[in-house]
This record gives C-alpha cells, structure tokens and sequence, in this order.
C-alpha cells in the first residue's frame, strides 16, 4: 500500500503540484480527445457569446437618447443570449456522456489489468485496498478529466478575453483590477499544492479504510470470538477518521480559496467604481463605458470561481490517476499467446503414453530478488496416473510446486516441463486447461451454486453437475436448498467443509488431467472425508493426483509420499517406507497422533 513518502512523482511533503502526473491523467484522455476538443469548442463560443454581450450592452447603451435605432443591438442581446443557452446545454450532455465513457474505461483497463496481476504482486496487497481504486478512485476522474479540464480552457479564455476587452475600454480601470486581484493570483500559487497534497492523503487513508474493513469482514467470526469488534472497529475508524481529518483540510483550504476569489473581486470592483466614478467626472470614460467595464468585471467572477473549481479537481483526478497508476506498474502474467520467451507457442501435441506428465529439473525458484530460495535444487517427474502427495513442515515449499506447476511463479534456474515441452515455450492458458486445483480455504465465487459448480467448465451440463455434488456427498444438501443449484451464495450458510467440498466438485464436472489439491479434506468429517478419498483414487486410476497434506490420513494410500523440507525433497517412498527410513517423517506422524496407525509397529 502506497504511503506519503512512496507514491511516486511527489514530494514527501507534497509540495509538488503534480506536474509530473499530468502526463498519467492524459492518458486516460487520450482516447476521447476529439470529443473533449468538441466540449471545449463548444465551451469556447459559449465564452465567447459572454464576453460579447458586455460590448453589445454598451452598443444598447450608447443608442439611448439619439436618433439611432437600438433594435439590432437589443436583438443582437438577446440572439447571443439565446445562442449561449443552447450551446451550453449541448454542451453539458457531451460533457457527460465522455466523463462516465472515460470512468468505464478506466474501470475496464483496472479490472483487466488486476486479473492479469501476477499472484505474487497481489499477495502483499489488500484486495479491499485495491478494489478502492476501481471504485472511488475512477469516480473522481470523471470530474477531472472532462469538466475540470473544459471549465480550466474556457475560464483562462474567458479571464484573458475579459481582461483584453476592459484594456480596450479603459486601460486605467484594467491595472487598477489586476492590482486588486493579484491577491487571488498568489493565493492559488500558495494553497493549489496543500490542497493536493491533502486530497491525496484522504484518498490513501480511504483506501486504507476500504481494505482493512474487507479484510475484517473476510474474518468477522475470528473478530466475534476474539471479543474484537471494538478494538477492530477502533483500527478501522482511525483510517475514516484520517480521511475526514484531510478532507476537512481540503475544504478549508479550499474554502479560504474561494473566500479570497470572492473578495478579490470585491474588492476590485469597488475600486473600478472609485476610480471609474472620478474618470466620469472628469470626461475620460464615458458612463457606457464604465457599465460595460463593471460588466466585465462582474463577469470574471465566473470563471475565476470555475477556474477555482477546475483546479480543485483537477487536483483530486491527478490524485486518483496517479494511484490508479500504479496498478498499471505492476507485473502481470504473459498474456494468452505467449508465455515468457516471446517465442510463439507450440501447437499443442498429444501426451505422451508412457512419458512423465510434469517434469523439474533441477528448479530453483524465489519470491522477490535476494529473498531466500522458496525450492532448491528440486527435481521430480510425476507419472501420467497415480496418487502422489507432498508433506513437510511449514515453509518447506510444498504451496510452492503447485505455484510453480501452475505458472504462478517462474523457476530462476533448472527447467519445467508439461509432456516434455518447457513450460516457457507454453501458454499459462494451455497450461492450466490441463490442471485443476483446489485451494485450501475453498474460497466461493459471488453468484449461484450453479456459476460456482461451472466456474472451471461454462460448457458443462447439470447431470455432470449433479454428479460431482454425488462424488463429494452434498447432492442431498443442494436439492434441500429453496432454489437449488440456483441458490445464490450470499443466500446460504455453507459450512467450512461444504464450501471444500463445493470447491472440489467444482472441478470433478471436468475430466482433469492432473489435479492439485491443497489439504481438500482438512475441514471433513471422517464419512466424507472417506468419500472424497475414493474419488481421489478414482480420478489417481486414469489421471494424476498431487495432494499437499498435514493430515497425514489423507495421504497414507499414496502411491508416493515426497518428503520436503527448506525448499529441498529430502525423501521419497510410500507410507510404511518413508516410517521405516526417515526420522523427519516419524515425527510428523507421531506430532500428528494418527490413532490408527501403530507407528512403532509399522516401523519395526
């Protein structure tokens, strides 16, 4: 998570007004230029309509008590008024229409990008932190990068074209409102940078905020066992309450922005009426003249206050762009067609009858540059069919070899192999269509039964389904729901074992050629646990099984037992061979009191 002194582009301290991250909010406006370039245009005449009328009032003025027909003045009034109406509207909807186009497309390319993160680059980050930016975050863009940036075009022309045409009715009363107006030019030089910087700050603690309460949630029954609510409500009300504290700043920085806007303008315009006032009466400026110019002036409220809005967006967007961002440096997986080598891939080929499914050679690998290695050194072949489980101690790097068979981590040195083909000349996609696998917690997917069940396979009919659901022995709990396989997930209570066992059946709808699983039956009872052991023996009978285990019950029927220990296979062997030889793999079954199993008559 991005702190004060890490977010890149930015002073610790803030100071910088984000130049550097204008370039990243260009981005996402690239794409709808020529909309937005009709947004300003239209933007532009709607000024330009504005700044006419002034002119076209003193026209209206000027014809008062003579001979000269003030029609086409008073007409030419009200066309401009009309005119400026109409654009204006048209102009409200584009702006609109390309602020919400722009939102979902940043929400697009942040949703694809997060699903394509490498495992690694996800596991050190909140997902409720993360989720923050594609929701609040892109919210803020719609603002800063349509209106803010139309409404900062059309206020600097609407001020330099005010400025011009009060310099061609009066140069005196034009240096008398810049001088009272240079009190607004320095205080946005002054309160533009704090004023990001504490915008910035409230978005972080939100996100803070958003993944600490995800997280909390996630775990609300560990919280209500622990007696925690309080304290944990207390952690995460720090983080909203951080947010409000920068918020706060925000508006009274902002506030004090506006206040000193306002009272420049004030001010100027008490001056033009003094020193408009003493030029009338001296014959200098005619009364036209000074209508118009007070006309002018009271128009530069407008878009000094919309100029004082566009920046505070603009302020906000840069901040969201900015941490939007960032996901964008992330690493991600190789896309479909290639799988790291940039050669293209291979056709697909049949297996090989009698040949090793997966292959390591020699396979080193590690999480991050100087960090111990994960495995060293490992290699291993496992058989087209077969029962094969991994056991070790904690940090032995069993959830490694699935990271590493499934190509969510990439071997540093020695060679990986899928039918005899390098993992690399291979796409992750071709990759994963031949292995399934079942994570430890079983995690659910939002959605029905039915959208979980055919996650792996949208393709599989209901009799698959159903027998799967039969396989892992919860058929008779599905039916039992309201709506069966239909049910909404958020609508049931699912145990921990009847989500593994959903899990697990998510991919027996398939036919998996290999199949990974990390402790299926941790949370089963000893009936269906019994179950699924016969499903594993079926699918061991025509494909290949990989189980990592700490209940040593689930893998005593192996056909090989790999022993792990720091990141290296110490032993290998069945069940009784490995009690027999290897003192680390006694202890593990005695530590674990397996009552049926006599380890000292097995031994001897």
């Amino acid at each position: 998570m991005p702190t004060r002194s890490t977010v890149p582009g930015t002073s610790q301290d803030g100071a910088s007004p984000s130049r550097s991250s204008l370039p990243v909010l260009w981005s996402f406006i690239r794409p709808h230029r020529m909309l937005l370039g009709l947004g300003v245009l239209l933007g532009l005449l709607t000024t330009a309509a504005g700044l006419a009328t002034p002119l076209v009032t003193k026209w209206v003025l000027d014809g008062l008590g003579t001979d000269v027909s003030v029609g086409p003045a008073v007409a030419a009034l009200v066309g401009l008024l009309l005119i400026g109406s109409v654009i204006g509207f048209v102009q409200q909807i584009l702006l609109g229409q390309v602020a919400e186009t722009i939102v979902l497309d940043a929400r697009t390319r942040l949703v694809r990008r997060l699903l394509r993160l490498q495992v690694g680059e996800l596991a050190g980050r909140s997902s409720g932190e993360l989720s923050t930016r594609v929701t609040a975050d892109t919210i803020l863009l719609r603002q800063a990068t349509s209106t803010s940036v139309v409404g900062l075009i059309n206020s600097v022309v609407g001020i330099v074209g005010a400025i011009v045409l009060m310099a061609v009715l009066d140069w005196v009363l034009l240096l008398t409102t810049l001088a009272a107006l240079s009190l607004v030019i320095v205080a946005f030089g002054v309160l533009m940078p704090r004023l990001a910087t504490a915008q910035r700050q409230a978005q972080e603690a939100v996100g803070r905020l958003g993944g600490r309460l995800e997280g909390s949630l996630r775990a609300i029954r560990t919280v209500k066992t622990s007696r925690a609510e309080t304290r944990e409500g207390d952690v995460i009300l720090a983080h909203a309450r951080e947010s409000a504290r920068q918020s706060i700043r925000a508006v009274r920085i902002e506030a004090i922005a506006w206040t000193i806007a306002g009272g420049g303008i004030q001010v100027a315009i008490v001056a033009i009426l003094g020193v408009g006032a003493w030029r009338v009466n001296q014959d200098l400026l005619e009364v036209s003249g000074l209508i118009a110019f007070l006309l002018y002036a009271f128009q530069l409220m407008g878009p000094i206050g919309t100029l004082t809005s566009a920046v505070t967006q603009l302020q906000s967007g840069i901040a969201a762009a900015r941490r939007i961002e960032e996901i964008e440096t992330l690493a991600v997986e190789p896309t479909a067609e290639l799988s790291g080598s940039g050669a293209p891939p291979l056709q697909e080929t049949s297996p090989v009858p009698d040949g090793a499914v997966i292959t390591m050679a020699g396979v080193t690998a590690r999480y991050g540059p100087g960090t111990p290695a994960a495995v060293d050194t490992v290699s291993l072949s496992l058989p087209r069919t077969g029962h094969i489980a991994i056991v070790g101690p904690s940090g032995a790097g069993k959830s490694t070899m699935f990271s590493l068979m499934l190509g969510f981590l990439r071997p540093e040195r020695g060679t990986l192999l899928l039918d005899g083909v390098s993992y690399e000349e291979r796409s992750l996609s071709s990759i994963r269509e031949r292995i399934a696998y079942v994570e430890q917690d079983g995690p659910l997917l939002p959605g029905t039964l039915r959208d979980n069940l055919a996650f792996s396979y949208p393709e599989v009919d209901d009799e698959a389904i159903w027998d799967a659901l039969r396989s892992v022995q919860l058929d008779e709990r599905v039916r039992s729901l309201p709506a069966g396989l239909d049910t909404e997930i958020s609508a049931t209570t699912m145990s921990g074992g009847e989500r593994q066992r959903i899990a697990l059946a998510r991919v027996l709808v398939g036919s998996p050629e290999v199949l990974l699983l990390d402790e299926a039956t941790a949370q089963l009872d000893g009936l269906t646990e019994a179950a699924i052991h016969a499903c594993i023996a079926r699918i061991a009978r025509t494909g290949t099984v990989v189980t990592i285990a700490h209940r040593l019950s689930t893998v005593i029927d192996a056909d090989q037992i790999l022993l792990m220990e720091r990141g290296a296979i110490r032993a290998r062997g069945t069940h009784a061979e490995l009690l027999s030889s290897d003192d680390l793999y006694r202890r593990l079954v005695e530590s674990l009191r397996i009552a049926s199993i006599d380890v000292d008559a097995v031994a001897a």
